[in-house]
């Protein structure tokens, strides 16, 4: 079912995009290559991941690792474009005069071919080496052949927990900055008139954007965290009895994230809302 809506949902996205003209932003073109890994989390991860959890294949360890390294490579893709995103807001909202010289169209499409190269290198890192012999059962189970040390050091510290500490520091000085900015113009409209309502209609817009787009963040840190925090017990408490409901409800809400992201922008933005009640009206 999360397959589904997944790969449903965000391909309305990039149609959304595709067909309105006022939807391609270089913000959004961030958001349509978040999509397009979501996309391939319902085609590809979900269903690569529901035959791991049987232990297919059995007795092929590169495919076993491809398969793997699929969703590694997919979740790490949402991550670099989530902060090509939080690092476009800041640029829009810091550097607006500068913001059409750097971020133009050519500059987004370089930044996310980079994102997906580097998404790319490293999920493919188990199969460079850095992996767990499986047993002589030859069954493909994520936690007997993908190395823990890789997935906690390596993928959770250095890969995920850092992007998202950068992401949320770059939010909390947007919204402390923004609000500091908006309080002192609604100051000066009390004493010198209303010569900054253009300047504060377009700081809170950007606001508004930004908020969104923060929700986008959020919603994948809380999907994704609790995962990452099972395979820290697994590797640093390898006494520790984890529920295997527990371990399962993590996984599914791992997977969730891919289907959240259409539903939030339907709900938040408008110019999304109206493109997808076209496309449905036809």
């Amino acid at each position: 079912v999360i397959a589904a809506f997944s790969t449903v949902g965000n391909v309305l996205v990039c149609i959304a995009v595709g067909k309105n003209r006022r939807l391609r932003t270089v913000t959004n073109y961030f958001l349509v290559s978040l999509a397009f890994a979501d996309i391939c989390v319902g085609a590809l991860a979900i269903p690569c991941a529901i035959m791991t959890d049987v232990g297919i294949p059995r007795h092929n360890l590169y495919l076993c690792l491809l398969m793997l390294s699929v969703l590694i490579m997919l979740t790490q893709s949402s991550i670099f474009s989530l902060l090509a995103v939080a690092i476009e807001r800041y640029i829009a909202i810091f550097l607006p005069f500068q913001y059409h010289s750097i971020m133009t169209s050519r500059n987004a499409i370089l930044i996310i071919i980079i994102t997906w190269i580097l998404a790319f290198l490293i999920g493919l890192v188990p199969l460079m080496g850095w992996y767990k012999t499986p047993p002589e059962s030859g069954y493909c189970f994520f936690v007997f052949v993908v190395d823990m040390t890789y997935m906690v050091y390596f993928n959770f510290f250095g890969c995920v927990l850092t992007p998202l500490v950068i992401m949320f520091l770059i939010y909390a000085q947007i919204f402390t900055t923004v609000k500091r900015q908006i309080r002192r113009m609604a100051a000066d409209r009390v004493t010198g008139g209303g010569s900054q309502d253009k300047r504060a209609a377009s700081i809170r817009k950007e606001m508004k954007t930004a908020t969104s787009l923060f929700l986008v963040l959020f919603l994948f840190t809380v999907c994704w965290i609790p995962l990452h925090i099972i395979n820290c017990f697994i590797l640093l408490c390898p006494h520790c009895s984890i529920p295997v409901p527990l371990l399962l409800a993590a996984i599914i809400l791992s997977h969730a994230n891919s289907a959240v992201n259409p539903i939030l922008y339907a709900y938040k933005m408008k110019a999304f809302r109206r493109t997808f009640k076209a496309i449905f009206l036809c």
